[in-house]
């Protein structure tokens, strides 16, 4: 999910609010004072929690924390330059999971491994989900960015729709497609699908989700491209034919907001997604399905192993910067990611979970009934549906046109896989 939300934004609009925090040993003689960290931020629903929480970091360490909220693209143009350009211009950044093999293999983040051995008891790592380590930050032999953020792939729909039509949730991508179609009646503005089809990262990501539970991959054996695969193609028709038949109309053009804020309108009947929208849901101030949504596990094609994406983000340290910065910049990471300031980062509406402990915590569970499905989630994860590989940026581009000019009718699924595949082969 790409844009900020209805709880996000009142956050920004309410500014620094105060947060009673169980006390932290870190930092309690404020020794670093006079410091500022400036963190730029992806504008997930995380962000504004960010900028309302940081003081409470100020008032424990003295450092104060400036947080940038910039959309995707934005972000990692930035971000990019600045790592490029040895500018320092910020100290922290948000690293999207796929980000990894290229933040590693070009060194732009400061390797945490042997901080996270030195400081392992402060992190309670054993409580972390160990698919949360691995992909959120990992590559190779280093740890290009630590965890905080994490999501679960889950599959979102109108238990009223589906209990109206004898329905149960689905649990294969076959039964979902069937009720996508069952579902779809125009005349009473109810679609039974929705997604991103927005060209770019939108379209590409949504794809790639669907594309892995309908049996497709995007690299082959051999760690390769393989975009056009006769798997690829099969599901890049059946998307095709969900958009044309299941989708509410214009959905070619949506991106992760405008997929939200259809099923939160209670437009869609099924949609699936990341688990930090979840939240929305169930807020009457944004949604109209509040007492008739529920989540479920997302369905996986007939046969195929029960293993469910996660995505998310990671905390990572610009490795241009001083020194200083660094030491301060990894106690903001420690501080956010402790138990009790990261359960109360969730409570305050972050939906971006990341422990074990928060999975049966009673205050979370009692105002987020859904934390078993995104437990279940991420004990099976899957972080490499999207490959976390450093050519990831140019494929994500490829799709991102490859499958919208399918969607809008511009060319057939396997002219425009063939076309990827070839622009993507000579990456490699």
């Amino acid at each position: 999910m790409k844009s900020l939300n209805s709880l996000t934004r009142k956050l920004a609009m309410a500014g620094l609010v105060s947060v009673a925090f169980v006390g932290s040993a870190i930092g309690a003689d404020k020794k670093y004072e006079g410091i500022t960290l400036t963190l730029a931020s992806q504008n997930d629903q995380f962000a504004a929690v960010l900028a309302a929480i940081a003081p409470k970091f100020t008032e424990e360490t003295g450092a104060n924390v400036k947080v940038d909220i910039l959309d995707y693209g934005s972000l990692l143009t930035k971000t990019t330059t600045d790592f490029v350009g040895g500018t320092g211009g910020y100290d922290l950044v948000t690293m999207d999971i796929v980000w990894a093999g290229q933040y590693a293999e070009n060194k732009y983040t400061v390797d945490l491994t042997e901080w996270m051995k030195r400081d392992a008891a402060e992190l309670k790592l054993d409580d972390i989900y160990p698919t949360l380590l691995n992909a959120l930050g990992h590559w190779g032999d280093k740890q290009v960015a630590f965890p905080f953020a994490g999501y679960a792939n889950v599959l979102a729909y109108r238990k009223d729709l589906f209990d109206a039509a004898g329905l149960k949730a689905p649990t294969t991508m076959e039964e979902m497609v069937e009720a996508a179609y069952k579902l779809t009646d125009p005349s009473k503005k109810t679609y039974g699908f929705v997604a991103n089809g927005q060209k770019g990262p939108a379209v590409a990501q949504d794809w790639m989700q669907y594309n892995t539970e309908m049996g497709g991959s995007i690299l082959g054996s051999d760690g390769k491209p393989a975009l056009n695969s006769e798997a690829n193609i099969k599901s890049l028709i059946v998307y095709k034919d969900l958009f044309m038949k299941a989708a509410p109309p214009g959905a070619v053009n949506y991106d992760w907001g405008g997929r939200e804020e259809s099923f939160r309108q209670g437009i869609a009947a099924t949609m699936q997604t990341w688990s930090v929208g979840a939240p929305g849901y169930y807020d009457p101030s944004i949604s109209k399905i509040v007492d008739k949504v529920a989540i479920t596990t997302a369905p996986r094609g007939a046969g195929l192993p029960k293993v469910y994406g996660i995505g998310g983000w990671g905390m990572a340290i610009n490795a241009g910067i001083k020194d200083t910065q660094k030491e301060a910049a990894w106690a903001f990471i420690k501080w956010l990611v402790s138990p009790p300031v990261h359960k109360e980062f969730n409570m305050m509406g972050a939906g971006s979970f990341l422990r074990k402990s928060e999975m049966t915590d009673p205050d979370l569970l009692k105002k987020f009934p859904f934390l078993p499905v995104i437990a279940e989630t991420f004990e099976h994860g899957d972080g490499e549906y999207r490959p976390r590989i450093p050519q990831y940026p140019e494929i994500q581009d490829l799709l991102g046109t490859a499958v919208n000019d399918v969607l809008v009718g511009n060319a057939d699924p396997k002219k425009a896989l063939d076309a990827a595949q070839e622009a993507a082969a000579k990456l490699f």
